[in-house]
């Protein structure tokens, strides 16, 4: 959700050099993006000191603090960067030269209590997120409330065009060959398509397993399609996968559909690289997600804690993305773990999801 303020930026500054701090795991992400020069990556071991020292080396002229935490602002306070601006926030305005005050279209993403989530449960008691993005108990969607404007804003500051852009990641055609092979995808005959059943926050994101194999296995028998399982580690090791995997013996019995499991067998890069080639994504509320709709697939998306009007994938209103939500009214609630019966996700149907897909192929 950066990505459309880094591209304002190289708009703005076409002969700057513009370096991007982020954490070692996401360094892939940034490869091949025409908006930055450079990378320096932060391993999960260092501290505000050892990160200052690397930014401290680059001699740079600004930085624009996208983060809104304390350490953000003290790392490049410590590196003596001549400019810093950022966000107004507490504990970190002294570290800043510029503290940007808060967008008035910004809506907070605030965690609603147990109580809360039973009283509106019981269509009680209703107390919205945020008053501009709820009447009543329906989410109302505001175009300008999404988290991209957020870094556009901060860009803004800079001269640059606060216009939205999509979000964009890149992926070069030599690297889509590479993983052709590398995953013998180039013997597949079908159309391919992407599964990804995890989300690292908690199960209050995750639809159902047993929805995702009903809808995957009414999908392959209704295009031919092959699957592509995509997850980290912890996903490969999971019941989850358990799951699928088990589910797809029986496919392939009675069906003959096809499942590869590359849960915690891809790269970073090569997970963007395969997104890419996938006609469509079915997926949670996740990374991969937002990953595959800046490399430019249509995702189906059923959403039930968190809010697509806030953090949805691609550019607010895209087409191309079918975002589901149910009418419950505690959703969203932003929490890991549903502290009743799940209706969010439960009221989303395989035959919703299934038709969404479809209509995307």
């Amino acid at each position: 959700m950066t990505t459309p303020a880094l591209l304002r930026l190289r708009e703005r500054f076409p002969e700057g050099h513009i370096t991007l701090l982020t954490p070692e795991k996401l360094r892939d992400l940034w490869l091949a993006h025409p908006a930055v020069n450079g990378i320096i990556s932060i391993a999960p071991h260092e501290n505000v000191f050892s990160v200052g020292r690397k930014l401290r080396a680059g001699k740079f002229d600004l930085a624009l603090i996208f983060p809104n935490s304390p350490r953000s602002a003290i790392e490049t306070w410590l590196a003596g960067i001549p400019q810093r601006i950022g966000y107004a926030r507490p504990w970190r305005n002294f570290f800043l030269t510029n503290a940007i005050a808060p967008r008035s279209e910004a809506a907070k993403m605030r965690k609603r209590s147990v109580t809360e989530v039973k009283k509106l449960a019981r269509g009680t008691g209703f107390q919205p997120v945020n008053p501009s993005l709820h009447t009543g108990q329906r989410p109302v969607p505001l175009s300008n409330a999404h988290q991209i404007h957020e870094c556009l804003h901060l860009a803004a500051a800079l001269g640059a065009n606060p216009e939205p852009l999509p979000p964009t990641l890149f992926v070069t055609p030599d690297e889509i060959e590479a993983a052709k092979n590398k995953f013998r995808l180039d013997k597949i005959t079908g159309p391919i398509f992407g599964l990804n059943a995890g989300a690292e926050y908690g199960p209050a994101k995750r639809w159902p397993i047993e929805k995702f194999i009903a809808a995957a296995r009414e999908i392959q028998q209704r295009t031919n399609c092959v699957w592509l399982i995509f997850g980290g580690k912890a996903d490969a090791a999971s019941q989850r996968a358990a799951d699928i995997l088990s589910a797809e013996q029986n496919f392939r019995q009675d069906a003959g559909s096809t499942f590869l499991n590359l849960a915690g067998k891809t790269s970073l890069h090569e997970l963007m690289v395969l997104l890419k080639i996938c006609r469509v994504l079915l997926t949670n509320d996740s990374g991969p997600m937002h990953v595959a709709a800046a490399l430019g697939t249509p995702v189906v998306v059923p959403f039930g804690s968190t809010s697509p009007e806030l953090t949805g994938p691609g550019l607010p209103g895209d087409t191309r993305h079918h975002l589901l939500k149910s009418d419950a009214p505690c959703s969203p609630c932003f929490r890991r773990k549903c502290p009743i019966d799940f209706r969010c996700m439960n009221g989303i149907s395989v035959e919703r999801v299934v038709e969404a897909v479809l209509s995307l192929v």
